[in-house]
């Protein structure tokens, strides 16, 4: 099972840390995939709903990050280099990340091989996912 943490949250929301560089480090070294907000800007940002923190090129290519584009030039920018994990969502039942997997979005499950994203908000069954995405991780350990 991959556990993702959401924008850095390993036990819940923290809005003033999420995005955060720092905060997001963090859960990567406690062993959690990361999804991340990304913004393309005059360069790399994070941040949910605009951009916040700047971050190189490098940062994204972490294996552990999933990049969600904010903005189409994050999203075009990002899909030129090959080693950054990515994809782009708003409202979409489900999308596909760079590296093949289904993105879903919260309440849609079961959907085999995908990746729950919030299932504690709808109660998904998760018995056929790949992968959770959760501000609460830490309880999916």
């Amino acid at each position: 099972m991959i556990l993702i943490s959401h924008r850095g949250n390993i036990k819940g929301k923290q809005p003033e840390l999420e995005n955060n560089p720092t905060y997001i480090n963090l859960a990567v070294k406690k062993g959690y995939n990361v999804e991340i907000d990304v913004w393309y800007n005059n360069g790399f940002w994070l941040g949910h709903d605009e951009p916040t923190y700047p971050v190189g090129i490098s940062f994204l290519k972490n294996k552990k990050l999933w990049c969600h584009a904010k903005n189409i030039e994050a999203l075009s920018v990002m899909k030129v280099e090959k080693d950054i994990h990515y994809f782009w969502h708003e409202t979409d039942d489900v999308t596909l990340t760079s590296h093949g997997y289904i993105w879903a979005y919260p309440g849609k499950q079961p959907i085999k091989d995908s990746i729950a994203v919030m299932p504690e908000i709808h109660k998904d069954n998760l018995d056929v996912c790949r992968g959770i995405c959760s501000d609460y991780i830490e309880k999916y350990k």
